[in-house]
């Protein structure tokens, strides 16, 4: 893919920064890595159903210093006739233990990981929405900023040529010195304005670099598709509709699902608390010693026992830890049902939010176009009566002022309707393209 080995000459798109972000978040990566953590964990409670099975020897040196000639002795359970003072004892064996039914808490145990392994996806789809969500944030800023900027520039050169018009009305007597003062302030600040919009952008930009994670010293600068008024003038989703999609589809809204499902199951391992454990064991084992005066394969042979055996264990009195684990497998659900109410709230004050934001910017933009128009007729009636004589320098200044400020208020209007439109659509499931 282009966007993942560009070169300093690249206009990166949105779609380009999403996709970079999601293959080199620092973040996201650490949520990865707590999704393995948890699938791992998972494996090994399945893998717990199974017997265990596990191989042992002991390799020792013995001293008698006061063992006499004929006398016998007994090691390992078996009797050894040779006289050495120091003397050689070895042992083998394999064990194998199973657990047949504890409350069926290995098996709980395991749809309990699977339950942990699926939250831990889940944070990291919203840590990737969120990540996506702050690079459409920023993008659509820079995009403003950029258009701004453009404005900025525009008004900075009307400063200087009413400052050079009103430079010329001075020298032919039409205008003080005073009033030129007052043009000029007005150039010097629009140039204060547009150091102040650049270097805005190059933060924006700045921080839309650090969020992608490129720690390298290219040249960064994004496509610039032209956002159109039709876009800004488009259908919004309605609040409900976008709410029930997200309730289906976001992944912090299925978290909460996947806690209250933890919750009954962690109840059944709180309860199994209360009933007894049945488990099975079984062994071979043989012994070797130097003290005897067999050889070694004939005491491997003599000595070789195996052993099964059921073990039954009945809770009688547990201090009260079975009680306290259901009372808080009780109290976990409670908590579980909030989680979920407050979640769900959060999801539909998130999504107002973004809606009132876009309904209300784009009765804004409609409002801001209007004026604009209004005010660049004005504007333009100022500027030539102003070079008539008709007209005198604050009034030329205050339409100018005007002017400037409903263009901005248009651009802002617009754009912020553009993203709070793109982001209804993310929680409904759909891909931020501008």
């Amino acid at each position: 893919m282009t966007s993942l080995t560009a070169t300093a000459q690249q206009k990166w798109t949105l779609k380009e920064c999403i996709d970079y972000a999601m293959q080199n978040s620092i973040t996201l990566k650490q949520a990865q890595i707590s999704k393995q953590t948890a699938t791992e964990t998972r494996k090994q409670s399945q893998a717990a159903l199974l017997p265990s099975l596990s191989a042992s020897t002991n390799q020792s040196v013995g001293y008698r210093p006061w063992q006499s000639f004929g006398m016998t002795t007994v090691t390992n359970g078996t009797v050894n006739n040779k006289v050495n003072k120091t003397y050689y004892n070895g042992t083998y064996g394999i064990n194998a233990s199973w657990t047949v039914w504890n409350g069926n808490q290995n098996r709980n145990q395991v749809k309990q990981s699977k339950l942990s392994e699926e939250q831990a996806a889940l944070e990291m789809e919203q840590t990737a929405n969120s990540i996506q969500e702050r690079i459409a944030q920023l993008y659509v800023q820079i995009l403003y900023m950029n258009e701004a900027i453009s404005v900025s520039r525009q008004s900075l050169e009307t400063s200087r040529k009413n400052e050079e018009r009103g430079q010329e009305f001075v020298n032919v007597g039409k205008m003080s010195k005073a009033d030129l003062a007052q043009l000029s302030a007005q150039r010097a600040t629009d140039e204060y304005n547009l150091v102040e919009a650049e270097s805005n952008l190059a933060n924006y930009k700045l921080q839309l670099k650090q969020l992608l994670e490129i720690t390298d010293d290219r040249d960064f600068d994004i496509a610039t598709p032209t956002a159109t008024n039709q876009q800004a003038l488009g259908d919004t989703p309605s609040l409900i509709s976008v709410y029930e999609q997200a309730l289906l589809q976001r992944p912090e809204i299925k978290n909460t699902e996947v806690a209250l499902q933890q919750s009954d199951v962690q109840m059944k391992l709180a309860r199994a608390g209360y009933l007894p454990t049945i488990s099975m064991t079984g062994g071979v084992g043989t012994s070797t010693s130097s003290n005897n005066s067999n050889q070694w394969g004939e005491q491997m042979k003599t000595n070789f026992d195996a052993s099964a055996g059921i073990g039954v264990s009945v809770p009688l009195y547990d201090q009260r830890k079975a009680k306290t684990a259901v009372n808080k497998a009780k109290l976990q659900r409670e908590q579980a049902q909030l989680d979920q109410q407050e979640q769900q709230k959060k999801l539909y004050s998130t999504i107002e939010g973004y809606w009132l934001d876009a309904q209300t910017n784009q009765q804004k933009f409609r409002a801001a176009s209007a004026t604009v128009e209004s005010e660049q007729q004005s504007y333009a009636l100022l500027s030539e009566q102003f070079s008539l004589g008709l007209k005198n320098i604050v009034e030329l200044m205050t339409g100018k002022t005007a002017l400037l400020q409903a263009q901005q208020n248009m651009l802002q209007s617009k754009y912020m309707t553009i993203l709070s439109q793109q982001l209804l659509r993310f929680y409904q499931g759909e891909t931020m393209n501008i």
